[in-house]
């Protein structure tokens, strides 16, 4: 089902039946700040690897990025973040970054495999912000990406719906989306590290 939400004026019921999906396990699909991103509550394992069946990938080699509600958020779910880290995070979000970081015991062992690290998001796209706010959780998300299309990523919400609707619950309707991904910066090693440049402008690490 295609929906639309208002962050000026949100309709409360339809928040709560969203929310109520993903706590219940379902997928849905969201607008962000780049490209339309499929997602799941970061507590429901079974939607995490519901997604990657529906991309094709194994859980062991996904690549999914956590998105927090705020800066207060992030401390929740990686470990201290050095205050040059810190102020460089401050400095670029809410925006179109991916931030590398070490992950904690907080978040769940299956979103980030073997791996130490997780990739953390702070969206500027309200309506996922106002999403993730109601849910009091975290949202896992991953790229609409689809390899054997002419078009990398799916920009308009009606062709994404038509091609994805049997295996999510909503689409949340944002308007056209955007070509280029987020750009990932890698902070593990001690320094900045551009591992892609995406929307996010680079000149300010």
């Amino acid at each position: 089902m295609i929906v639309k939400i208002y962050p000026e004026n949100p309709d409360e019921r339809l928040l709560k039946k969203i929310t109520d999906s993903l706590e219940a396990g379902e997928i849905i699909i969201v607008p962000t700040d780049t490209i339309y991103a499929f997602c799941c509550d970061i507590r429901q394992q079974k939607a995490f690897e519901k997604i990657c069946r529906i991309k094709q990938v194994s859980p062991e080699k996904a690549t999914f990025s956590v998105v927090c509600q705020d800066m207060s958020h992030i401390s929740e779910y990686t470990r201290q973040i050095p205050n040059y880290v810190f102020k460089a995070l401050r400095k670029a979000l809410p925006g179109p970054y991916t931030f590398i970081l070490e992950a904690n015991k907080n978040i769940p062992k299956i979103f980030h495999s073997k791996r130490s690290t997780v990739g953390i998001r702070i969206t500027s796209d309200k309506v996922t912000q106002l999403v993730a706010q109601a849910l009091g959780s975290p949202l896992v998300v991953s790229s609409v990406h689809e390899k054997d299309s002419e078009e990398e990523y799916y920009t308009h919400p009606e062709l994404i719906h038509e091609k994805y609707e049997k295996h999510i619950t909503y689409l949340i309707d944002g308007g056209t989306g955007h070509t280029v991904p987020s750009t990932v910066v890698d902070f593990t090693s001690g320094e900045a590290e551009i591992i892609r440049e995406g929307a996010g402008d680079t000149g300010i690490f």
